[in-house]
């Protein structure tokens, strides 16, 4: 494993993960029905941190290998809507807009889990935790827009 690469996807993880610095949860989110099964609050920076060196791990095991990339494109994509979903949420607070880049992130991030298994044992495995968490994360924010009919949006014009 190259730990030059592990470093740079590494660093765009924490690149997409720091739009949680940026819009916050707060009190909005604070205040909306939830499921019961919702993971309580602490485990999300654990399981994002977990995630995020199980990923850059995955990336850096494969990107130097003959034919990874559809494997690199699915990764750059699911970072991407990786680093999307919470501006959408938190910070618009478009609930029905998140869950449609949830799915795409999902999709991403199935694609990823393919590829890389396909190049590397340990990458796919490393992939697993991420597919599963998403699709709870994916559950979790239909349910809670399910939960939330009525809730306002930002009203961008007066911002």
């Amino acid at each position: 494993m190259d730990y030059m690469l592990f470093a740079i996807f590494l660093a765009a993880c924490f690149g997409a993960g720091a739009t949680g610095m940026l819009f916050p949860t707060g009190t909005w989110y604070e205040n909306l029905d939830k499921p019961n099964w919702t993971p309580p609050n602490w485990m999300f920076p654990i399981m994002w941190t977990s995630i995020y060196l199980l990923i850059s791990f995955a990336a850096a095991r494969v990107a130097g290998l003959e034919g990874s990339g559809y494997a690199m494109a699915f990764w750059a994509a699911q970072i991407a809507f990786n680093a999307l979903w919470t501006p959408t949420f938190f910070g618009l607070r478009r609930m029905k807009g998140a869950l449609l880049v949830m799915c795409c992130l999902w999709i991403s991030v199935l694609g990823c889990f393919i590829t890389h298994w396909q190049l590397d044992f340990w990458a796919g495995l490393a992939m697993l935790p991420y597919l599963i968490w998403v699709t709870v994360a994916g559950m979790l924010n239909y349910t809670v827009w399910r939960l939330n009919p009525n809730t306002p949006i930002l009203d961008l014009t007066k911002i």
